[in-house]
């Protein structure tokens, strides 16, 4: 009897996952997918990749978006949760035209990717051998969060290429952490 007690003295927790999601919804493509502190991505920060995934899906839809990189952010969270079907069909829609891609090689990030989630090392190693050819750009620079210029390795996103490589046998979501950053985001310091 007084366990029972006990339990109905507890103060209930919030729910881990609680968010305002009309506010969330209501934000343009760069708050909702860019802010690297804010958006869906404090959700994922939170541990609720589940509800960050589903928002994005559900941003896409409110707001008719296309856009290629929320394809792809969906499909990662999805991914990581070890939906692999789903992520690989997101990651498909994720493509960019030649155009849009401009030589960064996008493409073949996502290709390999999708080889590492289908555990094809051929095709992945396929994938991150043309990554490594292509050559740097001329002319370009990449800003940091803070939006001054900041020295970026090249080619773009060989460094999670190489993460999945060294950790190929666990899933997407360790082996993806196994990437060195290319830089750290942090929030600012309060005022």
């Amino acid at each position: 009897m007084i366990w029972i007690a006990l339990l109905v003295a507890q103060p209930t927790a919030a729910a881990p996952c609680a968010y305002d999601r009309d506010r969330l919804l209501a934000l343009d493509l760069n708050a909702f997918d860019q802010d690297m502190t804010g958006g869906w991505r404090k959700l994922e920060e939170d541990g609720c990749e589940a509800d960050a995934a589903d928002l994005i899906r559900d941003w896409r839809v409110a707001h008719h978006a296309r856009e290629t990189i929320l394809y792809w952010h969906e499909g990662q969270l999805r991914a990581d949760l070890g939906q692999t079907a789903a992520a690989i069909a997101l990651f498909r829609r994720a493509y960019k035209t030649a155009e849009q891609d401009h030589g960064f090689g996008w493409n073949l990030y996502v290709d390999g990717t999708i080889a590492f989630l289908r555990r094809d090392r051929p095709a992945f190693d396929m994938a991150k051998a043309k990554l490594a050819a292509l050559p740097r750009p001329t002319g370009v620079t990449f800003n940091g969060p803070d939006g001054k210029p900041h020295p970026v390795s090249w080619p773009l996103n060989m460094n999670v290429f190489e993460g999945l490589a060294r950790c190929w046998d666990k899933p997407y979501k360790a082996a993806y952490a196994c990437a060195k950053p290319l830089f750290r985001v942090t929030k600012p310091d309060p005022a």
